[in-house]
């Protein structure tokens, strides 16, 4: 019987070790559990707290943004503002020393060099040539809104298409090798295989820049030279469009021992208003341009670019009624006859020396300029002009790879290949494009 209890008590503790044992898992989980809800309570609070911090502080600039744009606005009054905001490039309220300098210049007359890579490289005793400036303003009547006689559009709205008559610099002189921005990447040396010498900085996520801009951003890099082949034009030359297709795109359409025969691509617009006029943008369809060249780019051939004319409407315009992203705006097409840079012979050197090294004189005794005689070139492969310009607008307009054809001869091609017409208006009556 002693036995029996002994037995007894031993099982007793056994089972209340066991449940004991229980409670205390049942506790460790329980307190485990408190202190993962804990944790995430407290990471919660945490990104809360960091999610309200962040909507306050961007409340709190947008607010202060608006004080300063209303305060600004009672200061310096609409047209004030507007001159302020063309230089305000990132739309604080402040102007940097950046941001002034294009009042700097208007009223000192000075321009500082921009900074390229590759001008510190120059020979000042290297080739250079002479480029040429012809234009031909727009033909008014071109315009849909002279059909009414400009009605309800202002003078000053118009006034700096309507004085933009003849281009600001009719010659310059540049150096053979700033067209080494032209020069192809070295994997881009097949005929027709397209680079872009400016790519395009737009996207789904950029969308498009804003439209209440005066004066151009400082040109960098590849920018510098044409932007300064533009500023022949008009003193405010914007390199890069607000709207895609945006860039500066090229291949090669000739090659020889020693030279390239490039063609290139440009999409660039003018903003031709100043304050307290609001900004008038003028884009010619495209920039289109020839430039034959060595492949060290010490010397040029021959160069030029022009925006094309072989069609009824070539440029399109913008025009803002207010100051702000948000006026109102106006928009028109028209008719531009001529605006094309050329050179006016091939680059030649800065200093002639004889076969001894002696710099001699650049004129003859009767004081006409040396003649140069230059070597004939001799390509030994080429595609057409046609295939080069269709490989750059594909590079633009990727859309493009599709073929299209003038509505009268799309039928006819369709039957040839038994194929369907897709037919789109683009503009104008039924005599456009299908593909």
């Amino acid at each position: 019987m002693t036995t029996d209890l002994r037995k007894r008590k031993k099982d007793t503790e056994l089972k209340n070790g066991a449940r004991q044992e229980t409670v205390d898992k049942e506790k460790v989980k329980k307190e485990k559990k408190s202190s993962l809800c804990l944790k995430c309570f407290r990471w919660t609070l945490i990104l809360a707290l960091l999610v309200v911090t962040v909507v306050g502080v961007r409340l709190y600039r947008d607010n202060e943004l608006v004080k300063r744009h209303e305060a600004a606005l009672r200061t310096l009054g609409m047209e004030g503002l507007l001159l302020f905001s063309s230089l305000d490039a990132d739309k604080d309220l402040y102007i940097s020393p950046e941001e002034f300098r294009p009042i700097a210049e208007k009223f000192t007359g000075i321009s500082p060099a921009f900074d390229y890579e590759e001008e510190e490289n120059l020979d000042p005793n290297g080739e250079a040539l002479t480029v040429a400036a012809r234009f031909q303003p727009l033909l008014m009547e071109t315009m849909t809104k002279s059909k009414d006689g400009f009605l309800g559009i202002t003078n000053s709205a118009l006034s700096g298409l309507r004085n933009w008559t003849t281009p600001v610099v009719p010659n310059t002189v540049v150096f053979a090798r700033q067209f080494k921005a032209f020069l192809p990447p070295k994997n881009k040396v097949d005929l027709g295989d397209p680079w872009w010498i400016i790519p395009s900085e737009l996207n789904i996520f950029t969308g498009y820049l804003p439209n209440n801009r005066i004066y151009p951003p400082s040109p960098k890099g590849k920018e510098v030279l044409i932007h300064k082949l533009l500023s022949m034009f008009h003193p405010r030359p914007f390199v890069k469009t607000r709207f895609a297709p945006q860039g500066s795109v090229a291949c090669i359409r000739a090659v020889s021992d020693f030279y390239y025969d490039i063609v290139f691509r440009i999409h660039a617009e003018f903003q031709l208003n100043e304050p307290p006029n609001f900004p008038f943008w003028f884009s010619p369809g495209q920039f289109t341009g020839q430039l034959v060249i060595s492949k060290d780019a010490s010397h040029v051939r021959y160069f030029k670019l022009f925006v094309p004319n072989n069609r009824t409407l070539n440029v399109d315009m913008e025009w803002l009624y207010g100051a702000s992203e948000s006026s109102n705006m106006e928009v028109d097409i028209g008719y531009l006859p001529q605006m094309e840079l050329e050179s006016l012979g091939p680059s030649i050197p800065s200093v002639i020396y004889d076969e001894n090294g002696n710099v001699i004189d650049s004129r003859n005794p009767d004081g006409e300029p040396l003649e140069f005689v230059f070597e004939e070139i001799t390509w030994e492969s080429e595609i057409s002009w046609e295939d080069a310009t269709k490989k750059l607008e594909v590079t633009m307009y990727p859309f493009k790879k599709v073929s299209y054809f003038p509505f009268k001869e799309a039928f006819d091609r369709a039957f040839a290949e038994k194929k369907l017409v897709h037919s789109i208006l683009l503009w104008g009556a039924l005599d456009d494009q299908s593909c």
